[in-house]
């Protein structure tokens, strides 16, 4: 794909080429004369073994905007056509681009733009990871050159995509559902009683394996010194439906998470909807809804880049990416927390329960069409990829 990716650039900029730069922007003398309505959307699937939690986000993407009215399909180049819900999945061969088209590829896809460029169709990069923005291009060929709309996950992903590009993005976030993860026990009590006895810990051993194990030996070995007398059990999440995922995170007092690069991690938010204490690290985009329960602990992730204000206060103790005696240092004060109870316990609660919702199926369907609505409206004059900040 990507001698023919290089190829479809080349012809789509000649095809274009009264387009322009201006203060490191392509600017197109043409626009999309497409309507709200008008416009049809194509949604390329990637060709993974498993569904993955970004693949969940793109069937998502695709079921809020059916939903709204928008004439919407998947394309997949290795994937029976069928449907995915209400959406239907067309074959590759079956794809047909054209400048009434919305064509939209995520960022470590990029070679799958060329049918959409070649077309003439509104190309939209969804970047829900910030790792792969880059490094998915061919050689030779920069964002820059690329008339593509962004769209990214959080707003750490749309910084670093501003950083890298000098082009803002639309926001578009994914949510979680709150019918499959909430908490054992509901209510908001001025005080949560303390844990007693063996604290679980939950843990997913695809997010950076060795790291992962790392902490928990590290964890394991500082115990009787730090915490003694505390008990811990791991609990292993892998190869697990949503629903027994769901189970074992309201089984568990704490939530070890070690991914990254991460653009909007959705297990943390899974975590903390299901009434876990999350601890550990944030992969960048975590940042979107992360705040820390103890900003001043000297093992503690202190972000540089900016954080929006949000509703909600300290959720979890976070650590840097890959600082394995951080993170460590972020279970112990994890658990400490649940043996101390009282309204300390109670307010993180409160906090991660309140964060959950703000990232409900509800919100992801009205940002949405917000978002849909925003492209289709785009006027001629407008930059390719450059959106409000």
């Amino acid at each position: 794909m990507r001698p023919i990716f290089r190829a479809n650039c080349q012809i789509f900029m000649t095809y274009r080429g009264k387009g322009r730069h201006e203060g490191g922007r392509l600017l197109s003398p043409q626009g999309l004369p497409a309507t709200q309505k008008a416009m049809k959307t194509r949604i390329f699937l990637p060709p993974l073994p498993r569904k993955s939690g970004g693949l969940a986000v793109l069937h998502a993407l695709g079921g809020h905007l059916a939903a709204a009215g928008y004439d919407v399909a998947f394309a997949a180049r290795e994937t029976t056509p069928g449907s995915v819900g209400a959406v239907p999945v067309l074959p590759w061969d079956g794809l047909r681009l054209d400048r009434d088209c919305c064509w939209l590829v995520p960022e470590g896809w990029s070679s799958a733009l060329a049918p959409g460029l070649a077309a003439g169709a509104r190309c939209v990069v969804y970047v829900q990871n910030w790792a792969y923005l880059l490094s998915s291009l061919p050689d030779g060929v920069t964002w820059g050159q690329l008339p593509v709309y962004f769209i990214s996950v959080s707003e750490p992903v749309a910084w670093f995509v501003r950083e890298v590009t000098g082009r803002s993005s639309l926001l578009l976030r994914p949510g979680i559902d709150g019918d499959v993860f909430f908490p054992a026990a509901t209510g908001d009590a001025a005080e949560a009683p303390p844990v007693s006895g063996t604290v679980r810990v939950a843990w997913m051993p695809r997010k950076n394996t060795a790291l992962a194990r790392q902490i928990r030996e590290t964890v394991e070995a500082r115990l009787p010194r730090v915490q003694p007398g505390l008990t811990l059990e791991w609990v292993e999440i892998h190869h697990r439906t949503q629903a027994e995922v769901a189970e074992l995170l309201r089984s568990a007092h704490v939530f070890l998470a070690t991914g990254f690069p991460e653009g909007c991690p959705l297990p943390p938010l899974e975590a903390m909807a299901s009434g876990c204490v999350v601890a550990g690290f944030s992969g960048l985009g975590g940042w979107d809804y992360m705040r820390q329960i103890a900003p001043d602990a000297p093992w503690a992730c202190r972000p540089w880049w900016p954080l929006r204000d949000v509703p909600w206060g300290g959720n979890g103790f976070y650590a840097a990416d890959a600082d394995v005696p951080a993170a460590a240092s972020a279970v112990e004060a994890a658990c400490a927390l649940l043996r101390g109870g009282g309204p300390e316990l109670a307010a993180v609660r409160r906090a991660a329960r309140r964060t959950a919702l703000a990232y409900s199926p509800q919100a992801q369907r009205e940002q949405a069409v917000r978002v849909w609505g925003e492209l289709a409206a785009m006027t001629p004059a407008r930059a390719p990829g450059a959106f409000p900040a």
